[in-house]
């Protein structure tokens, strides 16, 4: 198992927001958490890359043990997070916001950035604008290829639709389809409920800071009470 969340109960301020949230994510899958707004769904990404505060229970990666552990760190174990808001470099330019990406790295992490423009074909032609000029959805295009110069094993992804137009929706996740096929286990806070369940080989669904429901992405579509209560009927 790659990455395991084992009863966390977790928040911000001395305020538990997750109360004890159990998760799994296998090498090679995408993972959805879907759920209503406040139920903690972001705060298990931030929980699990060391920004908010764990109070209770443990976290694993690849059989070690991260709770608590830094972000810079986290990088390094090849977990990298892109959040929902902020997430670029206003004022570089494209190429310097990806070349940003690659901080932790000694290597020649040029093949990697060429990498990053063939999957996003757009930022190559405006490699040289700076990120805060761009459109909502080449901005997430910036991020997650900012994200991706690490070569991450698991890319946590807050909203990465969130405020997009439908024909950048679909592109964004066309991309995380070929993310996964590059390898990279994905575990995706959502709230595009029904696109991200139709390609999700997991889901969860949080109430409350907590496990209501798990099961196959495919499973959880069909299932009549998630569908009334999460998907619009």
């Amino acid at each position: 198992m790659s990455l395991v969340l084992n009863n966390v109960h977790s928040g911000y301020g001395g305020v538990d927001i997750l109360k004890g949230v159990n998760l799994r994510v296998a090498p090679g899958e995408i993972v959805v958490i879907i759920g209503p707004n406040g139920a903690g769904k972001s705060t298990v990404l931030k929980s699990l890359f060391g920004l908010a505060t764990v109070r209770q229970g443990k976290i694993f990666f690849q059989g070690q043990e991260i709770t608590r552990l830094r972000c810079d760190r986290m990088v390094r174990r090849g977990i990298c997070y892109v959040p929902q808001t902020n997430n670029v470099f206003a004022s570089l330019s494209v190429q310097e916001n990806l070349e940003m990406g690659a901080f932790v790295r000694d290597d020649d992490y040029r093949p990697q950035l060429e990498q990053v423009y063939e999957l996003f074909p757009p930022l190559r032609k405006k490699h040289q604008q700076p990120a805060g000029t761009l459109s909502g959805g080449q901005r997430q295009m910036v991020a997650m290829g900012r994200a991706l110069m690490v070569q991450p094993q698991l890319l946590l992804l807050d909203e990465p639709t969130a405020g997009l137009s439908p024909l950048f929706v679909q592109q964004i996740f066309d991309i995380i389809g070929t993310i996964n096929q590059l390898g990279v286990s994905l575990l995706i806070v959502e709230q595009n409920a029904k696109q991200a369940l139709q390609m999700a080989d997991r889901g969860y669904v949080l109430t409350m800071g907590q496990n209501r429901y798990e099961d196959t992405g495919q499973n959880l579509l069909n299932n009549p009470q998630i569908a009334d209560m999460f998907l619009g009927g």
